[in-house]
């Protein structure tokens, strides 16, 4: 450490953020709040296992006892329950009679291989005037495509290792809220021909490292702590179309966040800043931020957002 810069307030960094938070001078850190990579494919992920994935995750909550000030926050937001497909899943899908284009049940195509023994499959599907494709499907599942089986969607729940970790670097767990947000993927992959749900909410893992913290009302107006501050389920739209990176949260779900748990000059820190939103949030709300990201497209971005959003906050300031 005493050879390394240390990190400046009210800059994006580009970088592995597991180094970087590295630099950042100790007890600092007034809040951390992120969302981190879900582990959905994106082309920031494209190389991670479920393994290495939670292993980054673990890295970078425990480096932030080093970081937040004594009664600091860490909040994370990630979407709890997570799909992804495992070649040890079993290759097994529902299936779904009404989306079905053709009427040939498993039974019609036992019933033509017991009277033909030594029919193919193309032969098979000859008598009853199906695909081939049709007879892999109802003989093995839904999940067929193309004659290939594909890998079957594994259903993970998030929260409890990320409690572990948090524990494990003397992070306690203090609240956990709910963003409830628009129906998202309703026609995606994960839910097509299943009876899963469509993703409604995320969660906000909030985390506390022990010591002496702020509970000030006047953070907000009344109204406000009336309607959201003290609200578990806060109803947020979320975004509509995600032009400057796959993956963005709101800036209100960011400005809740940083008005409850800090104080005007305070430092905000997004180890995984994407297009910036943590940041801009942290600027128009009279905070200082740190933000890091390891996309040199999404860092970009981010300078250039929060660039205006300064220039911004200096005109109001002059008017």
């Amino acid at each position: 450490m005493c050879n390394m810069e240390t990190l400046s307030i009210n800059t994006v960094y580009c970088g592995d953020s597991v180094s970087l938070m590295e630099q950042i001078a100790p007890n600092s850190i007034a809040l951390s709040f992120w969302s981190p990579p879900y582990f959905l494919g994106k082309d920031y992920e494209e190389d991670a296992t479920y393994d290495s994935w939670q292993n980054l995750l673990k890295s970078i909550i425990a480096l932030h006892y080093n970081v937040l000030k004594p009664g600091g926050f860490l909040v994370i937001n990630i979407a709890d329950i997570i799909s992804f497909q495992d070649e040890n899943m079993p290759r097994i899908m529902g299936m779904n009679p009404t989306n079905r284009k053709c009427d040939v049940t498993k039974d019609m195509i036992l019933k033509v291989q017991s009277d033909f023994p030594n029919y193919n499959r193309k032969q098979i599907a000859s008598i009853l005037n199906c695909s081939e494709q049709t007879i892999d499907r109802r003989m093995n599942g839904n999940n067929i495509r193309g004659g290939k089986y594909a890998a079957g969607t594994h259903i993970k729940l998030v929260g409890g290792n990320i409690e572990n970790y948090a524990y494990d670097a003397g992070l306690f767990l203090y609240d956990k809220r709910v963003w409830k947000k628009d129906p998202a993927w309703a026609n995606c992959k994960w839910t097509t021909n299943t009876l899963k749900s469509v993703s409604e909410t995320e969660d906000l893992y909030i985390f506390w490292k022990p010591g002496e913290y702020i509970v000030n009302r006047e953070r907000l107006t009344p109204n406000e702590w009336k309607e959201w501050g003290h609200r578990q389920i806060w109803e947020i739209p979320s975004v509509r179309i995600n032009k400057e990176h796959p993956a963005m949260f709101p800036k209100k779900l960011a400005y809740r966040v940083i008005r409850l748990f800090t104080d005007e000059r305070d430092v905000v820190l997004d180890p995984f800043l994407g297009s910036g939103t943590t940041a801009v949030a942290a600027i128009e709300t009279n905070r200082n931020f740190i933000g890091i990201e390891i996309m040199e497209r999404y860092a970009e971005i981010a300078k250039k957002n929060v660039k205006n959003a300064q220039q911004s906050q200096r005109l109001f300031s002059y008017s």
